[in-house]
């Protein structure tokens, strides 16, 4: 059994030669998620952070692919941060509603109108995007509103409106832990995050039931992602991203990948030879 589980270990490497960046007890889910990823090369980029230990497993994870609608984190993450130093309040009025309302829509049922209504409001995408770099958030673009950038020809690999998979979760885990936000703010958007009612069929689809996600979506043509927050059933918190362009059903693979890290992290290998068995528990759940 245990040289079984050898050459296991043996094959699921060689097939992802460009794995090394886990940690040992988590090769196994990075190497799955590269074989989720060679279905499509260079057209998938994932990356899940543990938020208590740091570890962290990527694909593709230096790559930039667009954030489309999982801007709307950022955006949400900067507006309730003038809120904290008294510029702004969820009670002002932005062209006849509250702000509240407005963020409720943008991040509950991704309104593209109301987020474009917060952005302006803010100063516009530069504003944003200084906001970001006065935060040493690198790996992040905002450059267009929503309807730029729905407006403008569809390039899948346009650098601008763009995001790495590992920028992304370090924008999450600042978010979380209170870094960019304080714990009302923070609360507060992870709790309109929960509500997310886009993208069933994406990270919630393959998780097990009651599985807490906090999470935003995002859609164009040709492309797909979901980030968020993921609670495993010890309470650690796991950030994650997962993009996807091009493919022929992107949100079943997003799905995969949701469940390959959950059951990654729960089962959280110490070694490098994990046993068949243990190899099973990561791979079984498709």
């Amino acid at each position: 059994m245990r040289r079984l589980g050898f050459l296991f270990w043996l094959l699921v490497f060689s097939a992802a030669p460009a794995l090394a960046e886990a940690p040992p007890g988590l090769q196994f889910l990075e190497a799955r998620l590269s074989s989720l990823s060679n279905s499509s090369p260079g057209n998938i980029g994932i990356a899940a952070l543990d938020l208590k230990s740091g570890e962290l497993v990527s694909v593709y994870g230096d790559e930039p692919f667009p954030m489309a609608s999982t801007v709307k984190v950022a955006i949400a993450a900067n507006y309730l941060a003038q809120v904290e130093h008294g510029r702004r309040s969820l009670d002002d009025r932005i062209a006849g509603r509250s702000a509240a309302s407005l963020m409720d829509a943008m991040l509950i049922h991704s309104d593209n109108h109301a987020t474009d209504l917060l952005l302006r409001n803010l100063g516009g995408p530069r504003m944003v995007q200084a906001w970001l770099e006065q935060n040493n958030l690198d790996g992040l673009r905002i450059d267009r509103s929503i309807a730029g950038l729905l407006a403008a020809k569809r390039d899948l690999h346009d650098v601008r409106d763009s995001s790495t998979p590992k920028a992304m979760v370090s924008l999450l885990q600042r978010i979380d832990s209170g870094n960019l936000l304080k714990p009302w703010s923070r609360s507060y958007l992870l709790k309109l995050m929960a509500k997310c009612a886009t993208g069933k069929n994406r990270m919630r689809a393959l998780l097990p039931a009651g599985t807490r996600v906090e999470h935003k979506t995002g859609t164009l043509s040709g492309y797909t992602s979901d980030v968020g927050f993921i609670t495993l059933p010890d309470g650690r918190r796991l950030a994650v991203a997962f993009f996807a362009r091009a493919g022929a059903n992107r949100p079943r693979t997003i799905a995969q990948a949701a469940r390959a890290v959950y059951d990654g992290f729960v089962n959280a290998f110490r070694a490098p030879f994990a046993s068949a068995y243990g190899a099973q528990a990561v791979y079984g759940s498709q």
